[in-house]
C-alpha cells in the first residue's frame, strides 16, 4: 500500500466526518441516497465531541434538539463508525417507540449495506435488531424502553438513548440507570443522550439540569433552530413584522425569511408547541403542565447574566463562617449599616422539601440565599445567625405547619429583635392582637406571589441564583387556578422570595425637580 493510500486509511479510521462524507449514505427528505455530508448542526456537535474525546478520553453528551436538524443520524453514524472499524466495541440504541427503534435500526443497516466494501466488516449475525461483526468480536443492537430488558448484564462501549423525555415514566429512571451502569468508566466510552423536550419533569430533564449546573460528566449541548439553513421561508407579498417578531429577531439577528418560517410553524402548531420542537433557548423548549405565573421572557433574561456567588458561608458553632461548601451563598458583600429583609420558608426537616432564607436589600437585588435541609427548631437558629450577619435583618418566617415552631423559637427563645408579626383583629371582642409570622392561605399567598410576579416582570427584582430561577420558572397556575409548583417540582425558593419582597422597604432615592414642577397650565 502507498504511503498516501495509508494516509487516507488512516484519515478513515480517526476523522469521522471524512468518514462519513466517503463511506456512510443517507436518506435525504426528498428521498433520495447521498453521501453523509454534516450540515451546519452536526458540524457544531462533532466540534464538541471531538474536544471532549481529546481532553476526557470519552464522550459524555446530553443533546437537546430542535426538530430536522439531523443530531440523531450523527450519533447513529458515530456508533457505527466507532464499532465496524474497531475491535471488541459494543453500542446499543434504545429508543421510546419501536417505530422509532426500526427507523434508527433501519439507518444503520443502510450505512452498512452501502458502506465501500474495503471498509464493511464482515457480519456474523443480521437481523432486525442486530448487527454482530465477526472477526472483530464487535456489534450493534437496537432496543425499545420498556418494552425490552435493556442492558442488564451487558458491557457496553457505546450508547445512543433517544428520545428519553418520551420513556415510560414508570421505568425511564431504571432503565437509564442500567444503562449507565453498563458503560464502563475508561477511555473509548461514548454516550449519547438525545431528546426533544416534554416538561419540566423526568429523567431527560433532570440529567440535562444536572449537566448544566455542572454537577455530572455530561456536557449540554443546545442548538437553536435558527441555525439550520432550511428553516426558512420566502415572505409573501407585503410582509410586516409583528412588535413579537421585532423582539425575537433583535434578540436572535432573525431575518424576514426566517421569521417567515416562524410565523408558519405557529399558526400549524401553536406558540407553545413551536416552542418545544423549535426552540431558541433550553428555557424555551421545556414547556409546563400549566400556565407560568412569572414571565418567561423576563427569567431567560436573568438567566443569561446569571453570576455566582462573591463567597459562601456555613454555620457552625452559632454563626456563620466562611466555608467553600457552606449553603449560604452571598451574591454581593454585606455593607455595614444596610437594611437588610429575610424571608424563611420552613420545611420538616431532613425527609422534606427544603428550608429556604431568601435574603434582599433595599434595592430588591438577591444578595443572598440560604437552602437546606434542616429541622425547624434548628432552622430558627440558623435564622438568628443570619438575620445577626446582615446588621439584624428584618425575618418574616411563613408561620404554616413546621414555621410555627421555627418562628416562636426565633422570637420567645433566642429573642431575636426584629421578627415580623401580623395583627390580627377579633370580630367578636373587637381586639387586635399580634401573631408571630406570617400565615399562607387562600387569600395571602397570591397577595404576595402577584406582587412578586409584577416586580419581576417590571424588572425591578434582581434574582442571581439559579435553584431559585428554575424553581420560578416551574411555579404555575393550575387549571383550578392555584397558584403553586409544577407536579414534582418545589417552590421553597419562590415562596421565601415572595415573604421577602413583602416586608422590603424600598431605598430613598431624592429626586430633582424644577421649581415650577407643581404649577398648573393655567399658571
Amino acid at each position: 500500500m502507498s504511503e498516501s493510500r495509508k494516509r487516507v486509511r488512516q484519515r478513515l479510521y480517526n476523522d469521522f466526518e471524512f468518514y462519513a462524507k466517503h463511506a456512510l449514505k443517507i436518506r435525504t427528505k426528498d428521498a433520495k441516497i447521498v453521501p453523509f455530508v454534516f450540515n451546519e448542526a452536526q458540524r457544531r456537535l462533532s466540534e464538541i465531541v471531538e474536544k471532549q474525546k481529546a481532553a476526557t478520553g470519552r464522550v459524555r453528551v446530553i443533546i437537546l434538539k430542535s426538530r430536522q436538524q439531523g443530531l440523531s443520524t450523527y450519533v447513529e453514524g458515530r456508533l457505527y463508525f466507532r464499532v465496524s472499524q474497531r475491535e471488541a466495541k459494543k453500542a446499543i440504541v434504545v429508543t421510546h417507540h419501536a417505530t422509532a427503534t426500526s427507523t434508527l435500526f433501519d439507518m444503520t443497516q443502510r450505512f452498512h449495506e452501502l458502506c465501500p466494501e474495503v471498509l464493511r466488516p464482515a457480519t456474523r449475525t443480521a437481523s432486525r435488531r442486530e448487527l454482530r461483526f465477526g472477526k472483530l468480536d464487535s456489534g450493534y443492537i437496537v432496543a425499545t424502553a420498556g418494552g425490552d430488558t435493556v442492558g442488564r448484564g451487558e458491557t457496553l462501549t457505546h450508547v445512543h438513548a433517544s428520545e428519553v423525555a418520551f420513556w415510560p415514566k414508570a421505568s425511564s429512571r431504571e432503565i437509564f440507570s442500567g444503562l449507565m451502569d453498563a458503560v464502563p468508566k475508561k477511555d473509548d466510552t461514548e454516550v449519547y443522550i438525545e431528546s426533544t423536550a416534554n416538561g419540566m419533569t423526568g429523567v431527560f430533564y433532570e440529567q440535562w439540569q444536572e449537566a448544566v449546573a455542572g454537577r455530572s460528566e455530561f456536557i449540554p449541548v443546545f442548538l437553536p433552530w435558527f441555525i439550520d439553513p432550511t428553516c426558512r421561508v420566502e415572505p409573501v407579498k407585503g410582509f410586516q413584522r409583528t412588535p413579537m417578531e421585532e423582539d425575537e429577531a433583535a434578540k436572535y439577528g432573525l431575518d424576514d425569511w426566517q421569521l417567515m418560517f416562524r410565523r408558519q410553524k405557529i399558526a400549524e402548531k401553536g406558540l407553545d408547541l413551536w416552542k418545544q420542537e423549535y426552540p431558541a433557548t433550553p428555557e424555551e423548549a421545556f414547556l409546563t403542565s400549566g400556565r407560568p405565573v412569572f414571565d418567561p421572557v423576563r427569567l431567560d433574561d436573568m438567566r443569561r447574566v446569571l453570576q455566582p456567588p462573591v463567597s459562601r458561608m456555613a454555620y457552625e458553632n452559632g454563626k456563620f463562617v466562611e466555608h467553600s461548601m457552606g449553603e449560604l451563598h452571598l451574591f454581593h458583600p454585606i455593607k455595614p449599616g444596610e437594611s437588610y429583609f429575610i424571608g424563611a420558608d420552613v420545611a420538616a426537616g431532613v425527609n422534606g422539601d427544603w428550608s429556604v432564607a431568601q435574603i434582599l436589600d433595599p434595592d430588591m437585588r438577591q444578595v443572598g440565599i440560604f437552602r437546606a435541609q434542616v429541622d425547624p427548631d434548628y432552622f430558627a437558629h440558623i435564622l438568628a445567625a443570619l438575620g445577626h450577619l446582615y446588621n439584624d435583618a428584618r425575618i418574616i418566617v411563613e408561620a404554616n405547619n413546621h414555621g410555627i415552631l421555627t418562628v416562636t423559637r426565633l422570637f420567645k427563645d433566642l429573642r431575636y429583635p426584629n421578627v415580623y408579626s401580623d395583627e390580627v383583629h377579633n370580630q367578636e371582642t373587637d381586639q387586635v392582637t399580634k401573631r408571630l409570622g406570617f400565615q399562607t392561605n387562600v387569600s395571602t399567598k397570591p397577595l404576595i406571589i402577584d406582587k412578586l410576579r409584577a416586580e419581576i416582570r417590571k424588572d425591578h427584582v434582581a434574582v442571581y441564583d439559579f435553584t431559585t430561577l428554575d424553581e420560578m420558572r416551574t411555579f404555575i397556575v393550575t387549571q383550578s387556578g392555584r397558584m403553586e409548583a409544577d407536579k414534582g417540582k418545589h417552590d421553597d425558593t419562590v415562596m421565601a422570595l415572595a415573604l421577602a419582597l413583602h416586608i422590603t422597604e424600598k431605598r430613598w432615592v431624592p429626586i430633582e425637580v424644577l421649581d415650577d414642577w407643581y404649577l398648573s397650565p393655567q399658571e
